[in-house]
């Protein structure tokens, strides 16, 4: 009788076995069906879109071969981004500020257009009325500051008047005085340096007129020099 219940049992347990593979299998039929459903229908919808493609396009025809040289242009340099300057001092700012205004005068800058009768007297920037020659002339602005350039060489002499014209400026002087000398110590005896301060003197921004200066002022061998300040009404 024991033994009975125990083959019974057995079987109970082999039919419970059997059912769950056969519900797994069912599962898994299932999941087959659905996914091979899920392709038909992904086939499908790509056929329909394949004929309304097919429909649109109908009647567009390929564009001929063009002969036509089209040029590869370059690709772009990319630069990187410069790093941040550090900011200047105002000591470092003002040694700058020179440094450019005489990197910026030219030896060979022509400045004869710009006299007005002789070249070697005097010059008014453009834009200026003539009046103020006539006034400078006549010592209408007292002479704040004087610069001697004699025995100086072509870039000492640049350099210094550079200096002496952008300190000027910083300090609001309306009229200076540049002593070039006359020439004579000079190969030939040619006043090189004097055509030359002319020509910086033109090209300084600020520098609005120059005359020839009194014969008590060093006369051929001087200039007075207006600047800009000048023209700034008095307080």
């Amino acid at each position: 009788m024991a033994g009975s219940l125990k083959d019974f049992a057995e079987l109970k347990a082999l039919a419970q076995q059997l059912k769950g593979k056969g519900e797994e299998r069912a599962r898994q039929e299932a999941e087959r069906a659905k996914a091979e459903a899920e392709r038909l229908e992904r086939e499908k919808q790509r056929v329909a879109e394949a004929s309304i493609f097919r429909t649109t396009m109908k009647g567009v025809n390929k564009l001929p071969e063009s002969n036509r040289y089209v040029p590869q242009l370059p690709k772009p340099v990319i630069t990187p981004p410069a790093p941040p300057k550090r900011k200047l001092t105002a000591s470092e700012q003002k040694d700058d500020d020179a440094a450019v205004l005489r990197e910026s005068l030219s030896d060979l800058f022509g400045v004869e257009h710009y006299m007005e009768e002789e070249p070697s007297l005097n010059y008014l920037a453009p834009g200026v009325g003539s009046d103020v020659m006539k006034r400078l002339r006549k010592n209408y602005w007292p002479v704040q500051d004087e610069l001697d350039l004699h025995g100086l060489r072509r870039d000492d002499a640049r350099e210094t008047l550079a200096s002496f014209l952008h300190k000027a400026v910083q300090r609001n002087q309306r009229c200076v005085c540049v002593i070039h000398g006359r020439g004579f110590g000079s190969r030939g005896g040619e006043p090189v340096l004097k055509s030359m301060v002319h020509s910086w003197l033109v090209q300084t921004d600020g520098v609005i007129a120059f005359c020839q200066a009194q014969a008590a002022e060093g006369g051929e061998g001087a200039l007075i020099v207006l600047l800009r300040a000048a023209l700034r009404p008095e307080r």
